[in-house]
């Protein structure tokens, strides 16, 4: 039985559109932005809704290249950590968000054919420079969606 892994799962999906103990999901706050508002920055030192989303989806891909290859290969100094939002509007915001959802779902597929024993295996972080555990990696997934998603609370305060 690999009730940690699956517990990692459920929290992962939890967060995008459960029920969580926090009160609110990706789901919930993604659905209170206007069209014309995924790329604006209500006040100048906040990120745009856009700028969040793409951020997360680096730091998922980032880890599903980790599980898959033992090492990541982006720093926090990389030009596609906080891609601004010039850029990003020539994305567009259903790519961004539909990349976003892509790697919420090829995590959670890598995970399920995990046994609970390779969370103590253990991966090179390039950004970190050294080695650590794939449970130290998930459980750091999860920190850093709960953050943004509480930024992304603050950012719809300020455009309403």
């Amino acid at each position: 039985m690999n009730k940690i892994i699956e517990n990692i799962i459920d929290q992962l999906e939890e967060i995008q559109h459960g029920k969580p103990w926090i009160g609110s999901t990706f789901q919930k706050k993604l659905d209170q932005v206007k069209e014309d508002e995924y790329f604006k920055r209500p006040i100048k030192d906040l990120h745009s809704v856009a700028e969040i989303m793409s951020h997360l989806t680096l730091w998922r891909s980032e880890a599903i290249l980790k599980i898959k290859t033992g090492k990541g290969s982006k720093t926090d100094d990389c030009e596609e950590n906080w891609l601004d939002n010039d850029k990003l509007k020539l994305i567009g915001w259903d790519q961004i968000k539909s990349s976003y959802d892509k790697t919420q779902s090829e995590l959670i597929a890598l995970l399920r054919n995990k046994t609970d024993d390779f969370l103590d295996q253990e991966y090179f972080d390039t950004d970190f420079k050294g080695y650590y555990t794939y449970k130290w990696l998930l459980n750091g997934m999860l920190q850093h969606d709960a953050y943004h998603l509480g930024q992304i609370g603050i950012i719809i305060k300020y455009l309403k």
